[in-house]
């Protein structure tokens, strides 16, 4: 079944660029949070986003318009109705991934496929949220961020996913010019099951005050060529993110590499989860 229509479940920092780069290739877009007014200012955040490739040359106005066309925000679950394709990516919460899939599968075409874009969160137990039927179509689809910049998808099959929903998602993935990994259903699937690791011994690294916070972002820029350092990763990522995938890693394959340092724990109990908040390792605007 070709996928024309997108339905896209969360207009936050990951869900507005996912709807962003399925309008840059011409699909349909159905933007949706529960209040609309989140869903609209999550198109605005698209505006702005077009607006700055404008700027650079990289598109012109008139692509700007045409894209923005093409993204209807809305706060009726029911638009799900028209969607061949539910992308959903909302809080890294199994509670209200389960909750959001059980009332979108009541609502959704029996043949729309389904894909969430969890970064940790096991795909069979998500499937569990929805009929039978549906889980051949319902796989693990992990955007990286920013959406729009980051070339890659890591593809997650359930034990019930289909070829065909794995052949739908891949050519999906290629007209929007992501490259895919594939990962079985394991905590954290590949990016994250490495990742974090790394970002939590860092921190433990800063708690002990091993060095500071530049130090640390320095010795992995420099030293290990890496584009971002450690700390200013978590940061960008979202503490409140980055605590939630390492829980979910310790609990499901245990190991002290993977248990959320004191510090992440303290940061986040205070409210501080990184540029989104202003203060993470960093202050912001730094």
């Amino acid at each position: 079944m070709p996928i024309e229509r997108v339905f896209v479940a969360g207009a936050g920092l990951m869900g507005h660029g996912i709807a962003q780069v399925h309008a840059a290739i011409g699909k349909h877009v159905t933007l949706y949070e529960p209040e609309l007014q989140r869903a609209q200012a999550g198109k605005e955040r698209i505006a702005a986003s077009l607006d700055r490739l404008v700027h650079k040359g990289r598109i012109s106005g008139e692509d700007r318009e045409a894209q923005l066309v093409l993204i209807e925000p809305t706060g009726d679950p029911g638009t799900v109705r028209h969607a061949d394709l539910v992308v959903e990516a909302v809080f890294e919460d199994a509670d209200v991934k389960t909750a959001l899939w059980r009332e979108l599968d009541r609502l959704a075409p029996e043949q729309t496929l389904f894909a969430t874009n969890t970064s940790s969160i096991s795909i069979d137990r998500l499937a569990l949220a929805v009929r039978p039927a549906r889980r051949a179509l319902f796989v693990g689809m992990h955007f990286f961020s920013p959406v729009p910049v980051m070339p890659l998808v890591e593809l997650i099959r359930g034990s019930a996913t289909s070829d065909g929903t794995e052949a739908a998602i891949r050519q999906l993935a290629g007209e929007l010019g992501k490259q895919v990994i594939v990962s079985t259903d394991r905590p954290g699937f590949i990016v994250n099951r490495i990742l974090m690791p790394f970002l939590g011994e860092a921190m433990r690294a800063y708690e002990q005050g091993v060095g500071m916070a530049e130090d640390i972002d320095a010795g992995a820029r420099v030293g290990l060529n890496h584009p971002m350092g450690p700390l200013e990763l978590a940061d960008f990522i979202g503490l409140d993110v980055c605590l939630g995938i390492m829980k979910v890693l310790h609990e499901g394959l245990g190991g002290e590499q993977f248990v959320p340092p004191k510090v992440l724990q303290d940061l986040v109990a205070e409210g501080h989860l990184g540029q989104k908040t202003g203060r993470g390792f960093y202050t912001y605007p730094r």
